[in-house]
């Protein structure tokens, strides 16, 4: 028993999660209860309303549209789905392997405009919704540590601040470091990270060493042939993180250093409908260039969509079409948990680069079906060039055991 299966419903959790997973009716009142398990942003436990005037309007994602920091660093409330995502690699000085023990972690906060109807007064109405995974990867152990957890934005609970990154439900907490002055304009200011989860800890800092990468054109990132089938898009490669990380009730802290990946999107019609779900990787390579690929899956398992993001270590960035980006499947493997079967070898060209990725760990697979309602396999990879290790990053496979929906 991994113990990552279960449930957060302590520490005044349930009160949220009934909140946030309570079905409501298209007048705004409670409808019946929701089994928990209910997606919450991956197709929403409220009620959806039918379209029509009475349908709240989410902001479209439209080329030609400039992304300006800071403050697109900060939230986007009228649009319908938003992500911070960073994950990366981390060295555990203490560790029993040479140089110190590798370890894989993942932090995402979601934000989560549900689509209501009616005009509820109340401040239970989520508005908002707010939603974390955590996981950290320890190949020593053979164990992923997960948690997640799940809030309605108000009340003091949770948030997703406009205006630059600061996003946290309870205690959970990812900001950016303006300078005391508010000017804001240090495009080096670091990230932090606070998670102090069921099991397990990440304590957190990435400080920028590049500047951020606009995917798509010009941060407008196409997801499929609709051009409403999109998002804004940007990428922090080459974070340099140091921090402490805890393992195990009553572990001790351990310092760790490494680099890490930072991505953030917000959309309102990220997927069509006959979208089954994606392979995505983010690469930090040694020379200092970056890599994002992915590939959006059709009904038939092949290609429906395809792009990414090139950038050298000079810093020339490269945009990535359908036809400069393969994925091929090289090795799967099957949970034993859920008994779905992942590709988790590949062999990917992305543009001028052709990679073979293999995981740090077999078993990646994330359970959140008590926040998102999703099954998902995310884990750290190597990289490799004619055998050659040149880089480290992240694998991201959704849609494997069902079809993906972000409604």
């Amino acid at each position: 028993m991994r113990g990552r299966r279960r449930p957060l419903l302590a520490a005044g959790t349930g009160l949220a999660v009934i909140g946030a997973l309570g079905a409501f009716s298209a007048g705004g009142t409670f409808g019946a209860p929701v089994a928990l398990g209910t997606p919450v942003i991956l197709g929403t436990s409220v009620t959806p309303s039918a379209p029509g005037a009475d349908r709240p309007g989410y902001a479209p994602v439209t080329i030609g549209h400039d992304l300006v920091f800071p403050a697109d660093h900060g939230s986007h409330p009228a649009f319908r789905t938003e992500w911070w995502y960073i994950t990366g690699w981390l060295t555990a000085r203490g560790g029993e392997a040479p140089g110190g023990e590798p370890l894989g972690f993942q932090i995402t906060f979601f934000r989560s405009r549900p689509d209501l109807t009616g005009d509820n007064p109340s401040a239970f109405t989520p508005g908002q919704l707010i939603i974390v995974h955590c996981a950290l990867s320890d190949p020593r152990r053979g164990r992923l540590w997960q948690d997640q957890r799940v809030r309605r934005a108000g009340m003091g609970l949770a948030a997703a601040e406009p205006g630059d990154t600061h996003v946290w439900a309870d205690d959970w907490s990812l900001a950016r470091k303006t300078p005391p002055n508010g000017t804001a304009a240090a495009a080096d200011a670091p990230y932090v990270a606070n998670l102090v989860a069921e099991d397990f800890s990440l304590q957190l800092e990435f400080t920028p060493t590049q500047a951020p990468m606009l995917n798509g054109s010009r941060g407008y990132s196409r997801k499929g042939p609709a051009a409403e089938s999109a998002s804004y898009y940007y990428s922090i490669p080459h974070l340099r993180v140091s921090g402490r990380v805890t393992r195990g009730v009553g572990g001790r802290a351990e310092a760790v250093a490494g680099e890490a990946w930072l991505d953030h999107e917000w959309s309102s019609e990220y997927l069509d409908s006959r979208a089954v779900g994606w392979d995505w990787i983010g690469i930090d390579l040694d020379d200092g260039a970056a890599l994002m690929a992915f590939r959006i899956r059709g009904e038939d398992g092949g290609t429906r969509w395809a792009g990414g993001t090139l950038r050298d270590s000079a810093g020339r960035t490269e945009p990535l079409d359908t036809a400069d980006v393969a994925f091929t499947a090289m090795r799967w493997w099957r949970s034993p948990q859920t008994g779905i079967r992942y590709p988790i070898e590949w062999s990917v060209r992305a543009g001028s680069r052709q990679l073979v990725l293999k995981p740090l760990m077999d078993d990646q697979e994330n359970d959140t079906r008590f926040s998102t309602g999703a099954i998902y396999w995310e884990g750290a990879v190597r990289a490799y060039s004619d055998s050659r290790e040149v880089g480290r990053g992240y694998l991201e496979l959704t849609g494997y055991g069902e079809k993906l929906k972000l409604r």
